[in-house]
């Protein structure tokens, strides 16, 4: 049975680093805002033994000074290694399958306080919700524009009161840089893939951004103007894996974190997620997990 993503917010991280503050001080920095990982191979290993799989519900942008790792990103292994700069959003949940010893990342986590350099619409197309998490590997001069602003941002924020505009600027710089190198990938991708793996990547994309509610391979079919059998067919020979096995892993994670981080009743989770009663959305919890929904919330 998978285990239960465990929220990392700033308060989990703050719980997790401050009895090693006299061992990784000069690497971590964190306020009720803003919170940077300025490389260290340890500050990473506190953070896996707590036992991924990790729910997030804020900003993180890094990228891999050394080391490597074999990440699952929102349903998708991903690999990550020296060079990699990645992002993950509100609602990733990440789960590590292997990390070298020396995995070193540097990189800000921009919590739920942090006023954004942006409003809702002027937000940069990598951040406006579209995507949870994209991984690029960099070339040398966007690995050093990275460092040089996460740099820049670690010694503005020692300063004693701080200039909080400049790191308002500081981050959208941020921000900007990693849209505009994902915006180069993704063009680059359209114009290498298949249609086979176009249609696989959209459809993960959709099952992420709405399995809470549909539940149906009819309504991913639609959405992508196909068939449902031609999608079934594509996503079976593209992953190995059934459209409706993908909708399912992704409703049951979603579930999961209602159940461990929230105080909703089951019939609540049940009515939010769609389910025709709390009975139904029971035995489909049970089917798939082999636990209640009220025995998963104990345990």
């Amino acid at each position: 049975m998978s285990k239960q993503p465990k929220l990392m917010n700033l308060s989990r991280m703050r719980d997790i680093f401050e009895p090693h503050l006299s061992e990784i001080r000069e690497h971590v920095y964190f306020s009720n805002e803003l919170g940077i990982i300025h490389g260290n191979t340890r500050v990473f290993q506190l953070v896996m033994r707590q036992e991924p799989p990790f729910a997030i519900d804020d900003y993180r942008l890094g990228v891999v000074i050394k080391g490597n790792a074999r990440i699952n990103f929102n349903l998708v292994e991903k690999q990550i290694s020296a060079g990699t700069l990645v992002f993950a959003g509100p609602g990733t949940i990440i789960t590590p399958i292997s990390v070298s010893d020396d995995l070193e990342i540097r990189g800000t986590a921009l919590f739920s306080q942090f006023q954004m350099p942006f409003t809702a619409a002027q937000m940069p197309m990598a951040f406006n919700g579209q995507v949870r998490d994209f991984q690029i590997h960099g070339t040398k001069d966007d690995i050093d524009i990275t460092l040089n602003i996460i740099e820049t941002l670690w010694g503005v924020v020692h300063q004693q009161d701080y200039n909080r505009q400049t790191v308002s600027s500081l981050v959208a710089a941020l921000m900007y840089h990693y849209d505009g190198l994902y915006r180069k990938q993704t063009d680059l991708i359209e114009n290498s893939h298949s249609r086979e793996q176009t249609i696989f990547d959209r459809f993960i994309y959709l099952v992420n951004q709405y399995a809470a509610q549909e539940h149906q391979i009819s309504f991913y079919a639609s959405k992508m103007c196909l068939t449902e059998r031609y999608l079934g067919t594509i996503i079976r020979q593209t992953s190995g894996v059934t459209a409706k096995e993908w909708i399912d892993r992704a409703l049951i994670l979603r579930i999961k974190v209602e159940l461990r981080h929230t105080d909703k009743t089951i019939a609540q989770i049940s009515d939010e997620m769609h389910f025709p009663n709390p009975s139904f959305f029971c035995k489909y919890f049970k089917r798939l997990t082999s636990m209640t929904p009220a025995e998963f919330k104990k345990s």
